[in-house]
């Protein structure tokens, strides 16, 4: 009798596993298609870098042959990967926003008495934040494409795994951020200061050989910053290339960020 019941609850508890994450995907994909203004703000930092900053710094900063590139490339098409990053960035950043406000409101409790393990509550989280990045960033390569970036065709689909994994790292430094902020006043301080510092000490801007000319310093700093592999992974997997380096940081920083 014992093994028939368990042999029932087994099917029984992989569709209510099934059933939570889709409704935790289903509600994030909701929220972002009712605020409009979050996907519209998410376009415009990344576009006012690559239509006015970009057309400013040009002339400046050059960008000569590094991989993965094997031409001379314009400053605009060297951001791309940087600006793709930064929006899941941003986006981990809100996602984790989130969580903190529905903890002030009350709604967290309503999550968290479900059955499920609080694991499987936190993974479905930040599956659900990735996967809305996923769709602030093709959007954005959408655009990009009109002002004359085109990365290989293939780009297109050999950068999904490297976005993931990105997405992924960065949705698990907000909920650990989220984690140790207690009260929503604070988080947006908390955000301002992880955010700009990850994202200016990084390659997203500048090449890190250019870092190293002015400031060895600084340039190991950037070598330090997760930011950067984030960067670098998804810039090689747009010319579908894998940066062995950058995997392995980002895979490592995913797995420290959820475990912690």
């Amino acid at each position: 009798m014992s093994t028939l019941s368990q042999t029932q609850a087994s099917p029984l508890s992989f569709a209510g596993y099934a059933i939570c994450l889709k409704g935790i995907v289903w509600r994030e994909a909701l929220r972002f298609l009712h605020q409009r203004e979050r996907f519209v703000s998410a376009l415009v930092r990344p576009l006012v870098w690559l239509f006015i900053f970009a057309a400013g710094f040009r002339q400046v900063l050059g960008v000569s042959i590094i991989p993965p590139y094997e031409v001379y490339i314009l400053y605009e098409e060297y951001i791309t990967p940087g600006l793709m990053v930064m929006i899941q960035l941003f986006n981990g950043m809100q996602s984790s926003l989130s969580m903190v406000y529905d903890r002030e409101m009350g709604n967290m409790r309503t999550l968290l008495v479900s059955p499920l393990p609080r694991w499987f509550l936190l993974s479905s989280k930040l599956l659900a934040g990735t996967s809305v990045s996923l769709l602030q960033v093709y959007a954005y390569l959408v655009i990009a494409w009109f002002w004359g970036i085109e990365p290989p065709p293939i780009g297109y689909l050999t950068v999904l795994p490297a976005l993931i994994l990105s997405g992924l790292m960065l949705g698990a430094l907000g909920m650990l951020i989220s984690s140790l902020v207690k009260q929503l006043e604070n988080f947006a301080g908390v955000m301002n200061f992880v955010i700009f510092p990850m994202f200016f000490a990084s390659s997203a801007l500048y090449p890190l050989w250019r870092v190293r000319e002015s400031s060895p310093l600084l340039y190991y700093v950037c070598e330090l910053n997760p930011f950067t592999h984030a960067v670098e992974l998804v810039r090689f997997a747009l010319y579908a290339q894998v940066n062995w380096i950058s995997l392995t940081v980002v895979c490592g920083c995913t797995l420290s960020s959820v475990a912690v």
